[in-house]
């Protein structure tokens, strides 16, 4: 455990030192909590990054299977290395690819988007078919550093224009009548989204 602990802290700092975007601590345990208590065997995550999430996921137990997709390639890469250092190449399959080009038949217990804010609203429609019946999609970042809330202190263009495709994105679950949505502060926001 103590091995595992001091490996997971590399990441951290990894992620830290070279401005990879990792799930917080917060949002991570609300995600380890809800695969616990919804006994959560095959997960499907949209955006690996390093590894991060994904290890941590398949670290709850040994059922846990993840499927995670990564487009940039080296990120893909450091991805690939840390999985492989926790031996969980055997549990956690890397894909590279865009989420968005790749298909996947599976159906999965739970999808975890965590990729381009800006394509949520893709990603959603996109996977929502490799949805079990009971299964949910926890969306991260939906208030993304509190500025979803503070538009208004933006000064960035471009910045503006991804806060405006969250909060779309927002809108989007809040209006859609296939899935129910409840949104938690944990984190940077998540949102759990569950066919009705």
């Amino acid at each position: 455990m103590i091995i595992i602990n001091t490996e997971i802290k590399r990441l951290e700092k990894y992620a830290e030192e070279n401005n990879v975007p990792i799930i917080n601590k917060e949002g991570l345990k609300f995600i380890i909590n809800y695969i616990k208590k919804n006994n959560v065997k095959n997960i499907l995550e949209i955006g690996s990054a390093i590894g991060y999430s994904s290890i941590n996921m398949a670290l709850v137990n040994n059922k846990v299977e993840v499927t995670t997709i990564e487009k940039d390639e080296t990120r893909y890469l450091e991805a690939l290395k840390n999985i492989k250092k926790f031996n969980l190449d055997k549990r956690i399959n890397l894909v590279l690819g865009d989420a968005l080009d790749i298909n996947i038949e599976t159906k999965y217990d739970l999808i975890f988007i965590d990729a381009a804010k800006g394509k949520y609203i893709d990603f959603f429609h996109k996977y929502a078919n490799n949805l079990k019946d009971n299964g949910v999609i926890i969306t991260d970042n939906i208030y993304f550093h509190g500025l979803v809330e503070q538009k208004e202190k933006i000064e960035k263009k471009n910045l503006k224009q991804l806060v405006d495709k969250i909060k779309e994105y927002i809108s989007f679950l809040k209006n859609n009548n296939d899935f129910e949505t409840k949104f938690y502060k944990a984190g940077d926001g998540l949102s759990v989204s569950k066919r009705r």
